[in-house]
C-alpha cells in the first residue's frame, strides 16, 4: 500500500477545519438569545481582535448606579463587511446597545446592534449566529 500525501494531507486539513469550526461556541451557549435587553452607556474600552470584537461600557441601572459591562460583537472581518471600522466606537462615545445577556448573570451581553450618539445604527451580531441580517 502506497502512502498518498495528497490524500492524507487533504484529510488532515478537513479534520483540522472541522475541529476549529466546532470549537467556536454558538451564541446560545453563553448568552440567552431569547432575551433582548437595551443598554445605554459610555464606551470605556474597545478590543478589535479575533475571534470577536469586544467593547466595554459604563451602563447605569434603574437606580442610577453605574456598572461596567462587556459586549461581544461579531469578529473583525464580519463587522468590516457590515460597515464597521476600527473607529466606529471610540472611548467616550455614548451608545445604545441591544443585546442578549449572559446566561450566568455576568455583566456581559452579545451585542446585536449598536446605536451611536448621532443616531447611526450598526449591526453588531453575525447573521450566521442568529444576529440581524444587514
Amino acid at each position: 500500500m502506497q502512502f498518498s500525501v495528497r490524500k492524507y494531507g487533504l484529510l488532515t486539513v478537513v479534520i483540522l477545519l472541522t475541529r476549529t469550526a466546532t470549537a467556536h461556541h454558538a451564541v446560545s451557549v453563553e448568552f440567552d438569545p431569547g432575551q433582548r435587553l437595551t443598554f445605554e452607556g459610555v464606551v470605556t474600552k474597545v478590543e478589535w481582535s479575533n475571534p470577536h470584537v469586544y467593547f466595554y461600557a459604563d451602563v447605569k441601572d434603574r437606580d442610577g448606579k453605574s456598572a461596567s459591562w462587556v459586549f461581544e460583537a461579531a469578529g473583525p472581518n464580519q463587522l468590516t463587511r457590515l460597515g464597521w471600522t476600527r473607529n466606529s466606537l471610540k472611548i467616550g462615545d455614548r451608545v445604545i446597545v441591544v443585546g442578549c445577556p449572559a446566561r450566568d448573570g455576568a455583566r456581559a451581553a452579545s451585542a446585536r446592534s449598536v446605536v451611536a450618539a448621532d443616531g447611526h445604527k450598526m449591526i453588531a451580531g453575525s447573521p450566521f449566529d442568529g444576529g440581524p441580517k444587514p
